[in-house]
């Protein structure tokens, strides 16, 4: 009791210092949308949101912009993404009127199984060293972007990373704190410290970070193309690295690696599709929780209000028990998605809630399975081509190892493999894409674009996308609003790597939310948590189509910067 008496009062102060005395908008709000004609970039940094709109002015295109953006990011901010990681985006075309869809990420290696990790009695793959390490589906899915939508030549677009990387970049306060806050676990892995700590320690807030070796391996991309990296001299030397510290990643694995084009999927949420990827991402679960959620009045409950938070927390537990479940590589599954994002099965999944009581377990759904840390961007250009695009190397740093003189750090995505149950759809496989976090969003009025968005962070992104479009559609805030807005976060859910939920798992809720909310859930049986830096990072562009404009948004949780033209 006095552990929840203490929450409620960090909250109602934190309520109170998050009060803006602004003249227009809600008190939760930062800052104005970003208004522009001719082109819009939001990303979580502002150097990469300064490059993105150099290209759009250069004539570049949207895809071109955002790939020249997250190759700053990857320098930026190393602990969240880099070109060891995946990608995956969402592009409106403005000349075919469609939404195209490409699932960038990347293979476990085919000499590893599942057999490896029960022969050593390991339950779960770990988060660091070789194990957890698969194929970089990152700079394939930049070229195959740039082979459809690009403009400007590749070495254009990469030109100003390389130079951040030869010249140095100023660390901003949030990486800082990330890098500082993560370097433990990796700090003695292959090649980290002699790329990351070049001073013994991370670098602080203001200092001038360089990484040469970055910026040699960007050039090299930037000449030779794409095969340089999974043919080539990169994946020559990421083969032999790996040999030689234990790991089964091999060149073969590399020269066999190609991102997919896929179709994207949609609910209807009150007149607005909602559109996310497939799995092996978790977009699904956001379309569930919205179909869920959509037999509700939300916008009579009102924001904040412990009725609304009390069916956004059941529905997210109730989706994320089909994602635990089903949510896998559908090369190796056939995914039963049209029955997960029926009416009908909405409708069933409803009725398990109760009104007035938190659920400690939730079944997943009967149907049969037919075997067969991240960074969020989004950019538009001046003829209406729109991308939502995220990017990530999954937990903070990854891997942590650094292969010779190439200058990023190797994914851990493996990690997100079942090692537990070979019946699993998530089970691991040689050549398997293991079950993926990140996913980036869009939303469309009546077949014409309207906002593309995504929220970077782990298990949060299905719940924060969810609020995001209950937010602008039930509670009627701007894309600036809407982000801002204090969210919820509810951990404890069952994954897809094996584990349970058995007792309901915690509700966390960020400063600004009424005390009595609290109370009131906690009477309905939910348990409160309270923490700063787990609610996701907010990027966000719309379009007024009748008046040719964009709008921009940015939220204050990272560094981030929205930016037009």
């Amino acid at each position: 009791m006095k552990f929840l008496l203490s929450i409620i009062s960090l909250l109602a102060l934190g309520g109170m210092v998050n009060a803006q005395d602004r003249l227009t908008g809600e008190t939760f709000t930062t800052r104005s949308e970003i208004l522009a004609q001719n082109g819009m970039a939001a990303t979580s940094q502002p150097l990469a949101t300064q490059v993105a709109l150099d290209i759009l002015k250069k004539g570049g295109s949207a895809i071109d912009a955002a790939i020249a953006a997250n190759a700053v990011l990857g320098l930026v901010e190393p602990a969240s993404c880099g070109i060891g990681g995946d990608v995956f985006a969402i592009v409106w075309s403005a000349d075919e009127k469609k939404l195209y869809g490409l699932n960038g990420s990347g293979r476990a290696p085919k000499s590893l199984s599942i057999d490896y990790f029960m022969e050593k009695g390991l339950n779960y793959v770990p988060f660091y060293g070789p194990l957890p390490v698969s194929v970089p589906g990152c700079v394939d899915g930049w070229f195959k972007l740039h082979e459809k939508f690009g403009r400007l030549s590749i070495e254009e677009i990469l030109q100003p990373a390389i130079d951040y990387g030869r010249n140095g970049f100023p660390v901003s306060e949030v990486i800082a704190y990330e890098m500082a806050s993560n370097y433990e676990g990796v700090k003695d892995q292959p090649g980290f410290a002699q790329t990351y700590m070049p001073a013994g320690r991370p670098p602080v807030k203001g200092e001038v970070f360089v990484n040469q070796d970055l910026a040699n391996t960007y050039e090299q991309i930037a000449k030779d193309g794409r095969d340089v990296f999974y043919k080539g001299s990169i994946a020559k030397t990421i083969d032999s690295y790996m040999k030689k510290h234990g790991g089964f990643l091999k060149y073969e694995d590399l020269a066999s690696h190609t991102s997919n084009w896929v179709t994207p999927v949609s609910v209807n949420y009150r007149g607005y599709d909602v559109w996310e990827l497939p799995p092996n991402g978790q977009g699904t679960a956001a379309l569930q929780m919205l179909n869920i959620l959509e037999g509700f009045d939300i916008g009579e409950m009102g924001f904040g209000s412990a009725e609304y938070l009390h069916v956004l927390t059941e529905a997210k537990k109730l989706a994320y028990e089909d994602r635990a479940k089903f949510y896998a590589d559908p090369e190796f599954n056939k995914i039963p998605l049209e029955i997960l994002l029926s009416d009908e099965y909405a409708s069933q999944r409803r009725n398990l809630m109760s009104p007035d009581k938190a659920a400690d377990t939730y079944p997943a759904g009967d149907m049969e399975i037919e075997t067969g840390n991240t960074t969020y961007l989004t950019v538009a250009d001046k003829e209406g081509n729109m991308v939502s695009f995220i990017q990530s190397i999954y937990s903070e740093f990854a891997s942590g190892m650094v292969p010779d003189g190439l200058g990023f750090v190797l994914q851990n995505r493996g990690q997100m493999f079942n090692v537990q149950d070979r019946s699993h759809a998530n089970a691991l496989e040689p050549g398997k894409r293991p079950f993926h976090t990140i996913i980036p969003a869009f939303i469309t009025k009546d077949g014409k674009p309207w906002v593309s968005f995504g929220l970077m962070g782990g298990a949060v992104q299905p719940q924060g996308h969810a609020q995001i479009v209950v937010n602008i559609v039930d509670f009627g805030m701007n894309l600036q609003e809407a982000g801002d807005a204090p969210r919820m976060r509810h951990r404890g859910s069952s994954q897809p790597t094996g584990s349970k939920m058995t007792n309901g798992g915690t509700l966390y809720l960020e400063s600004g939310f009424d005390p009595q909310t609290l109370r009131e859930l906690s009477k309905k049986g939910h348990r409160i948590g309270f923490g700063v830096g787990m609610y996701g990072g907010y990027q966000a562009i719309g379009i007024d189509l009748k008046n040719q404009v964009y709008s921009g948004a940015s939220e204050s949780r990272k560094d981030g910067q929205a930016g037009g033209y």
